[in-house]
């Protein structure tokens, strides 16, 4: 799910975020959420380093996209993450799509790999819900209500299953 919708939804949080972190460098934080997808891959991260080093970005920049691509996964230890964009990356991955998101990831990406309801759930309540966390204050906040909200609707959900 790492499209254009996904880089265009998590660039609107970034947005948001970034407001409260004028000393943040939007530009760079933008720039690793198009690499967020690919840094993974085999050699991703040496292809990144040679597009960026076509392009004549600064060795200084390069490193810091690169670390913020990183920074920007959702699993990544709080500790491990010191710069603000990469804090804002995090969190805005972990807030994108709004309150709803959990679910409607969790069904789509269920759906997409032949797993049934159940088993989607089942995966949302066990492998989603109370494992990630937010860096910032205010991405804290919202994503308690993120969870929160897909807490009372998985509960209402496997009620009526």
């Amino acid at each position: 799910m790492h499209d254009l919708g996904h880089i265009k939804r998590v660039q609107k949080i970034v947005l948001e975020l970034a407001a409260n972190y004028p000393e943040a460098n939007l530009k760079l934080i933008n720039l690793s959420l198009y690499f967020h997808g690919v840094i993974h891959l085999e050699n991703g991260e040496k292809s990144i380093i040679s597009f960026l080093q076509s392009k004549g970005m600064s060795k200084r920049n390069i490193d810091l996209v690169i670390r913020i691509a990183w920074d920007s996964e959702k699993n990544t230890s709080a500790e491990t993450i010191v710069s603000i964009e990469g804090k804002i990356a995090h969190d805005a991955h972990l807030l994108e799509g709004g309150k709803t998101f959990l679910i409607v990831k969790t069904l789509c990406t269920g759906v997409a790999i032949g797993k049934t309801l159940e088993e989607s759930l089942q995966y949302l309540q066990e492998q989603v819900l109370g494992k990630f966390h937010c860096l910032l204050p205010e991405a804290q906040e919202l994503y308690a209500l993120k969870e929160a909200y897909a807490n009372d609707f998985l509960h209402d959900l496997q009620n009526h299953l």
